[in-house]
């Protein structure tokens, strides 16, 4: 995973400190001026850069610090909170409600990975006991119903779609009702992308979305192009009422770190990231753990998730164990 790189990067600027006999105003700057290169070469844009280092510094003011006070300890603290600002909108993400119809609506550039993304958060949500399903309102893009049916057929979740009708309208009307008279939880429709951001695009995003009145809007963005993301979010949060971002192909492009930040920074919140092809290279998104784990703190929460979804009887103690941070935790299958 490429952002690796930035994490290993930034731990490297911050395991620095530990090589100084002491630690001064220039030990801090020349850590500081690492932390910053590394978050430049990720595509995270200046500002949000040299507003991170000056935030630092005015937590560090050597002149003030009482004797005794651990200063590396300090140090690092004071990057982990300013790194977790730069990815954190600070607003609170949508959450569906267990025994209703919820209806999620997917929008996005073509390309960005969107039909792949609808059928990861539909399985998602199955594997968590919600009963889910799937409606391709997308008839701009050949093969894009195909696409859904495919992955939908193999991941066992039903799903609705039209090879002959072509207004898209139409499509996620009639598969948001269906879906609403069987009494599906999650009911998620994909749409049509486009190659830019189109007149044509947002005025078909607008009446797919006043059809079937969707509780929560997702934007689907490719992190490839970094802080760029910033733009793009923006351009389609004015047009409809975008409630969440998820972030796709964070494994292989090394401006992901730009593209987080740069989605923060329009305070949208981040509800998933993309991490891979497979139906399962799917995460959600919460900042502290992720930051945790992009600087090889590990992520408890993550590890939590993965011992509960094993449905062990008596897994109780084990994750009580976890969230103290316990070394003592036996993992064995004995």
């Amino acid at each position: 995973m490429v952002l690796a790189d930035l994490g290993r990067k930034i731990t490297n600027a911050l395991r620095s400190l530990n090589n100084a006999t002491i630690i001064n105003k220039e030990v801090l700057d020349s850590m500081l001026k690492e932390i910053c290169t590394a978050l430049l070469e990720a595509d995270v844009n200046i500002k949000l850069v040299k507003q991170l280092r000056e935030n630092v510094r005015s937590v560090i003011d050597f002149d003030e610090m009482a004797a005794g006070l651990n200063k590396r300890r300090m140090i690092q603290s004071a990057v982990f909170k300013e790194l977790i600002k730069l990815v954190d909108p600070g607003v609170k993400a949508w959450q569906p409600t267990k025994g209703k119809p919820n209806i999620i609506m997917f929008v996005g550039l073509q390309g960005s990975g969107k039909t792949t993304t609808c059928s990861k958060l539909a399985y998602y949500y199955l594997k968590k006991g919600w009963k889910t399903c799937l409606v391709c309102a997308d008839t701009f893009r050949a093969g894009a119903f195909d696409q859904l049916k495919q992955n939908a057929t193999k991941a066992r979740i039903p799903f609705y779609g039209s090879y002959t009708e072509v207004d898209p309208v139409v499509i996620a009307q009639e598969g948001v009702d269906k879906f609403k008279n069987e009494n599906f939880e999650i009911i998620i429709v994909d749409t049509s992308g486009r190659h830019k951001q189109e007149d044509s695009l947002f005025e078909e995003m607008l009446q797919v979305s006043n059809a079937t009145n969707p509780d929560n809007i997702i934007f689907v963005m490719d992190a490839s192009i970094g802080q760029a993301c910033e733009a793009q979010a923006r351009a389609f949060k004015d047009k409809v009422d975008v409630g969440a971002v998820i972030v796709t192909k964070l494994d292989g492009h090394a401006k992901g770190g730009g593209a987080l930040s740069a989605v923060a920074a329009t305070q949208s919140p981040i509800i998933f990231i993309g991490t891979g092809e497979h139906i399962d290279d799917f995460e959600p998104f919460k900042v502290k753990p992720f930051v945790s784990k992009l600087l090889g703190m590990g992520d408890i929460e993550g590890l939590i998730d993965k011992v509960n979804e094993l449905k062990l009887d008596d897994n109780e103690e084990l994750i009580e164990k976890l969230k103290h941070g316990l070394d003592d935790v036996d993992i064995s299958t004995s």
